[in-house]
């Protein structure tokens, strides 16, 4: 029951969260999805769908594969419970840097689990940058031992979610790393790289824990 409780509130509150990032698009300044929200909508992730007819087809033509997900503000564990979160620590999606983002494996990146090397992704900001990112790495690491580097010459995307997906207890060690980097030629060159922290701690999907990783 608390399982689906979990998935309810996830799939409730996204209608929520879609609205709010609609104002944040009209001009609203960090429209809130509902009033006592600590947080603010910052982005639309996006997986699309592969064409097998033309590798090098680019990016913007391609259709979304399912639902956008709306990527809020601060990997807090009361934010995880409503949809993906960007880890502030990190810088936002489309700047040089490597932007972590994270979520619950068994709601919003549970289809972590069927992405594979050369699948792209796109991410629309709220100030309407659009960049796309094509995954290059994907695996497993142990939480304890592993650090996300935040710094990149160029746009990366790193996803993470807890692991095993199908796990009956959660708060285990293991998390599930996917990187992409950025698209060159996708409708806009790279920004210039920026100083960031040399690490970042982020909160996990479902243990509560902090997740100390490093690529």
């Amino acid at each position: 029951m608390q399982a689906a409780w979990i998935e309810v509130k996830a799939c409730t509150a996204q209608a929520l969260i879609e609205a709010a990032w609609e104002r944040n698009q009209l001009g609203a300044l960090s429209a809130r999805p509902w009033p006592w929200a600590d947080t603010t909508p910052v982005a639309r992730l996006s997986v699309l769908e592969r064409n097998p007819r033309s590798v090098s087809m680019p990016p913007q033509y391609a259709s979304p594969r399912g639902e956008p997900l709306i990527v809020l503000e601060g990997a807090s564990g009361r934010n995880l419970a409503f949809g993906p979160t960007h880890d502030a620590a990190s810088v936002l999606p489309g700047d040089a840097g490597n932007s972590v983002i994270a979520a619950h494996r068994d709601t919003h990146f549970k289809m972590l689990e069927t992405l594979a090397p050369g699948d792209r992704l796109q991410v629309e900001r709220v100030d309407g940058q659009v960049t796309f990112f094509a995954v290059t790495d994907i695996r497993i690491v142990d939480s304890r031992t592993t650090r996300i580097a935040l710094n990149a010459d160029e746009p990366r995307l790193t996803l993470v979610t807890c692991y095993p997906f199908d796990a009956i207890r959660p708060g285990g060690p293991l998390r599930f790393v996917v990187t992409a980097d950025f698209i060159a030629g996708a409708g806009h060159s790279p920004p210039h790289s920026v100083a960031r922290a040399a690490a970042s701690k982020l909160q996990t999907a479902d243990s509560g824990r902090r997740l100390s990783a490093k690529q």
